[in-house]
C-alpha cells in the first residue's frame, strides 16, 4: 500500500493512477480532517467484492475451504467427460 497526501495526488494523479491500474498497487489518500480514502483498480476492487460475497456466507466458504483442503491433500478424482454423462443418467 502506497500513502500519499490529497495535493500531491492531484498534482501527480495519472502517475498514481497507473501504478493503481499497472503495478495493482493501493493508493491510501489521506486528506484534512481523518476524511481519507483508497484508490485501487477495478480489478482489485471486483476481487475485493468477490472475496466480501464468498465470505458473507458461512456455509458457502466452509465447503469451499473444504474442497480447497481436498484438492491440497490429493483427494480428487478424475473423469472423463462420458463417465460424467454416465453419471447424470443414472
Amino acid at each position: 500500500m502506497l500513502a500519499v497526501n490529497y495535493s500531491t495526488l492531484r498534482n501527480n494523479l495519472k502517475s498514481y493512477c497507473d501504478r493503481a491500474t499497472d503495478d495493482a498497487e493501493t493508493v491510501f489518500v489521506t486528506r484534512k480532517d481523518e476524511k481519507n480514502l483508497v484508490m485501487m483498480s477495478l480489478e482489485s476492487y471486483n476481487n475485493l467484492m468477490e472475496n466480501i460475497f464468498v465470505r458473507s456466507n458461512h456455509k458457502n466458504y466452509q465447503h469451499i475451504m473444504e474442497g480447497i483442503s481436498q484438492l491440497e491433500g490429493g483427494k480428487t478424482v478424475t473423469k472423463t467427460p462420458d463417465e460424467w454423462e454416465k453419471l447424470l443418467n443414472e
